[in-house]
Formats: C-alpha cells, sequence, structure tokens
C-alpha cells in the first residue's frame, strides 16, 4: 500500500487512478492464488456439473445387456407319426422333463430318448383324451391350434388355443380341461380379426399372474390375475433396435421371478423385469436360424422359433418349421430343439 500512495503523488489524476488499480491487482491476485492452493475444490464439484433427473425415467435406467445365443446341442425331434408336426411352445416342467405341443393337433408331447443329433415326441396320454375333447366339442371353432404351455406351483398346465382364444387349464385333481372364463374387455382393442394372430405364448409367474403373448398384428402381453380371472396389466417390450411394430411374440417363460419373451420376427429372446416392463437382456439366436447347418428353406418372410425354456445354465428354444425341409437335407422336415448355454451367467 505505501507504493501505491508513493506512485499516486507523482502521477496525473488520471493516471494516478489507472496506477491504483494495478498495483492493487498486484497485491491482491498472489493471494487469491495462496489461499486456492490452501483450500482446493473438488475436482468433481468444479468440473461437473449436476445433470438434472428427466421425469418419468428412474434415476438407474440403464441399456439392456446384448448377447449372441449360441447352439451347444441340438435334437431332430422324431415325430410320434408320419403326420406334420409343428413344434409350437416349450416347458421343462416339474419332473425335469421337456414338453411341447403340435399346431395342428390337440395333445401334449414329452421330448425324450436323446441320443446325439436326434430325441423323439412321446405324446402323454393324460390330457387332450376323447372325453376331454368331446366335453369341448360344442364350443371349439375350427381345427385345434395349441400355441403355448405353461406350469404353475401346483402342477397344473396351462395351454393356449389360437383359434377360440382359449386358455385351457389342464386341472391335476379332476382330470378336466377347462377354459378359463377370462373378460378380455380391457385389452380387446390389441386383437387382429385374423384368427390366426391371437395367443401366442403363454407363462405362470410365482405371483399369481398369468402372462400371454397376442402375436401380432400389434404384439402385446397381457397379464391376468389368476385369483379373478381379471386382466390386471398390458405392455409392449420389443427387442434393441426395433420398431414397436416390427415386434411379434411367439412364446413365453417365467424363470426365477424374470418374464422370457420369444420375439420370433426380430429372432431374439428378451429378459424382462414384470412389475417395471423393463428389458434387462437382449439374446439374439439369428446366427442359429439363418445358419447353413441348422437353416430350413421357407418363402416366409419372419422367423420361424416357437418355444422357449429357460434354466440357471441355459436357454433352450424349439422350431416350428411349418413342415419347411431343412436346407441341408431337402426330404428331412423334423423340427429341431436348440439348447444354448446362457451367456450372461
Amino acid at each position: 500500500m505505501l507504493r501505491i500512495a508513493t506512485a499516486a503523488r507523482s502521477c496525473h489524476p488520471v493516471l494516478m487512478w489507472r496506477w491504483i488499480v494495478l498495483l492493487l491487482l498486484a497485491e491482491v491476485l498472489p493471494a487469491c492464488r495462496t489461499q486456492a492452493l490452501q483450500n482446493p475444490v473438488p475436482p468433481a464439484v468444479a468440473t461437473t456439473p449436476s445433470s438434472p433427473r428427466i421425469v418419468g425415467i428412474p434415476d438407474n435406467t440403464a441399456h439392456p445387456r446384448t448377447y449372441t445365443l449360441v447352439a451347444s446341442e441340438s435334437w431332430l425331434l422324431n415325430p410320434p407319426s408320419t403326420n406334420r408336426f409343428d413344434a409350437s411352445g416349450l416347458l421343462r416342467r416339474k419332473d425335469g422333463n421337456l414338453y411341447t405341443v403340435n399346431d395342428k393337433s390337440a395333445g401334449l408331447y414329452r421330448i425324450d430318448h436323446y441320443n446325439p443329433g436326434t430325441a423323439d415326441l412321446v405324446r402323454d396320454p393324460t390330457w387332450f383324451t376323447p372325453d376331454q375333447l368331446k366335453a369341448l366339442k360344442a364350443a371349439k371353432i375350427g381345427t385345434w391350434d395349441l400355441e403355448g404351455l405353461t406350469e404353475d406351483g401346483a402342477g397344473h398346465i396351462y395351454f393356449c388355443e389360437e383359434k377360440n382364444r382359449w386358455v385351457l387349464r389342464a386341472d391335476l385333481q379332476t382330470g378336466e380341461l377347462v377354459p378359463l372364463a377370462i373378460d378380455w374387455t380391457p385389452v380387446r382393442k390389441w386383437f387382429s380379426k385374423d384368427i390366426n394372430a391371437s395367443w401366442e405364448g403363454i407363462a405362470v409367474g410365482d405371483n399369481g399372474r398369468l402372462y400371454l403373448a397376442n402375436e401380432r398384428s400389434i404384439g402385446r402381453i397381457v397379464v391376468v390375475d389368476l385369483a379373478t380371472n381379471q386382466v390386471v396389466d398390458d405392455f409392449q417390450v420389443t427387442p434393441l433396435g426395433r420398431h414397436p411394430h416390427d415386434v411379434m411374440y411367439s412364446d413365453l417363460c417365467w424363470f426365477e421371478g424374470e418374464l422370457w419373451v420369444l420375439c420370433r420376427q426380430s429372432r431374439r429372446v428378451l429378459r424382462v423385469d414384470p412389475p417395471t416392463h423393463r428389458v434387462l437382456s437382449d439374446f439374439d439366436y439369428t446366427e442359429i436360424e439363418m445358419s447353413a447347418e441348422h437353416g430350413y428353406l421357407t418363402p416366409l418372410p419372419y422367423g420361424q422359433f416357437e418355444g422357449v425354456s429357460v434354466d440357471a445354465t441355459d436357454i433352450w428354444l424349439v422350431i416350428d418349421n411349418n413342415g419347411s425341409p431343412r436346407a441341408i437335407k431337402r426330404d428331412d422336415t423334423r423340427p429341431t430343439l436348440f439348447r444354448c448355454h446362457r451367456p450372461d451367467r
């Protein structure tokens, strides 16, 4: 400050004030730098502004993980007769066996007698007996078109039938096949006039809810409370990079509190969190279906896989080849079962 007073007495009034400002800066700035070094601002606060929260999106939102499925094993499925067998759905029951249905007839089939490269389809005589079918005949529309199956905690099996838009429960106590009386009014707006675009997949959760996949023309997953047979929710999930109108569901599976969704058109399997409808993982099986080893010759413009079952180590897939022959053996029209080790485990 003594230097400032001495300079001021020897300068023109205007220059004097300039000198005062310059000298004050010379005195103050070093002190500020010293104080800053003694009390530094944390780097995160100094350099990173706080991100605003977007309303409607959880703070922990993250993109789902993507994986590619590889076939570790495969089996051509030998039909129980010379008739065409279109495998439409896949279920691992509590007995440990895999089961499927045929969308060309009424029946439940166990996949059995595994050999290198082949396995047999063995009909379960308990269900879709002549008496059971006779009891349903009066209300049945057209031919049978079973498209999915699931099992609840009590061991009851549920089937979805496409032409009637039925959910059938196989009751272990009574031995009856009973269509559930469900009021579809809340979700009827999603229904197509095409009777071949109806229920295509089904799963029962350990939360007492039944999940149904409305195949197309607008794919939708419908949730039913089994205690009341009332529709309680409906939603849509789509594979990464696909438009909602491209989605086409073909099977559902419940495993360890999560819903697994087979998207035939996109050749993907989605792992979904049921309460939030959030896609957690996206599994791409395009390389399996389009490979020279496993591919089928088909005029159809969309994928053919119609069954998925998930366990702790594997994702199982079955193809409904609609009678089409295999690309490498054109007289072979058997469907194929695939086992894919889970890349997320």
